[in-house]
C-alpha cells in the first residue's frame, strides 16, 4: 500500500495519505489520512523515551553482580559506575524541563556507584518515572529556549525539546552502548537493541 504525502513546516504539522489499492471495495477505497498537525511534541517524545528506557532496562537487568567493580581501562568507569551513571541521567530532566537554564557550577558531585545490581536498576526505574512525569509539557514549553552555563558563561542555548533529546535520550543511548560492550566482555548475553544481537534475535 503506497504511502504518499509530506510534512509541512519545521514542526510536527503535516498530513500523510495512505492510498488503498485500485481494486479495493468502495468502503476500503476511502483515503485513510494520518494527521500530524494535532500531535503534541510530548506525544512523540514520550514514545521515543519509553522505547529507549525499556531497552536500557533490559541491559541493566543483566548486570553481573560479582563484576560491578570491574573496568576495561584505568580511565574507564567501573561496570557498577556505568550502570549508576545511566540511572542518574534521567534526573537531569528536572533541570531541563522545570528550569530555563542550568549552570554546571551548581551541579552536585558525581554519585558513588551503587553496590548492587538491584540498586542500580531500581535507581534507574525511579529516575525514569520522575522524568516521565515532568515530560507533561505544552508545545510552547518544549519549544522555549533552554540555556546551559558554566560558571555564569553561556555554553549554548537551544529549544528545550532539543536539549532533552541531547542530554537525556541520546546521552542514555551513548552509555547504553558502552554497557553492551561491558556485558559482552563478561560473556553476558546482549539483548536485541535496534535489531538482533549475536545472542538474541
Amino acid at each position: 500500500m503506497p504511502l504518499t504525502g509530506g510534512v509541512r513546516g519545521a514542526g510536527a504539522a503535516g498530513v500523510f495519505d495512505r492510498q488503498p489499492p485500485r481494486a479495493a471495495s468502495s468502503a476500503s477505497a476511502q483515503t485513510v489520512r494520518f494527521t500530524l498537525a494535532d500531535m503534541r511534541i510530548k506525544d512523540g517524545l514520550l514514545a521515543e523515551f519509553d522505547h529507549e528506557v525499556g531497552t536500557t532496562k533490559k541491559l541493566l537487568a543483566r548486570l553481573p553482580e560479582h563484576e560491578l567493580v570491574w573496568k576495561p581501562h584505568e580511565r574507564s568507569m567501573t561496570l557498577g559506575g556505568l550502570g549508576t551513571h545511566l540511572g542518574n541521567i534521567p534526573g537531569w530532566a528536572n533541570a531541563l524541563l522545570n528550569q530555563s537554564e542550568f549552570d554546571l557550577a551548581d551541579a552536585p558531585p558525581n554519585a558513588e556507584a551503587h553496590a548492587s545490581a538491584g540498586a542500580i536498576l531500581g535507581a534507574f526505574t525511579d529516575a525514569t518515572a520522575h522524568a516521565r512525569g515532568w515530560m507533561d509539557k505544552t508545545d510552547e514549553e518544549y519549544l522555549a529556549p533552554w540555556t546551559l552555563k558554566r560558571g555564569g558563561h553561556i555554553v549554548f542555548t537551544m529549544p528545550r525539546v532539543a536539549a532533552f533529546r541531547t542530554f537525556i535520550i541520546n546521552h542514555m543511548i551513548h552509555h547504553r552502548g558502552q554497557l553492551s560492550v561491558y556485558l559482552r566482555m563478561h560473556n553476558v548475553p546482549v539483548p536485541s537493541i535496534y535489531g538482533p544481537s549475536a545472542d538474541e534475535g
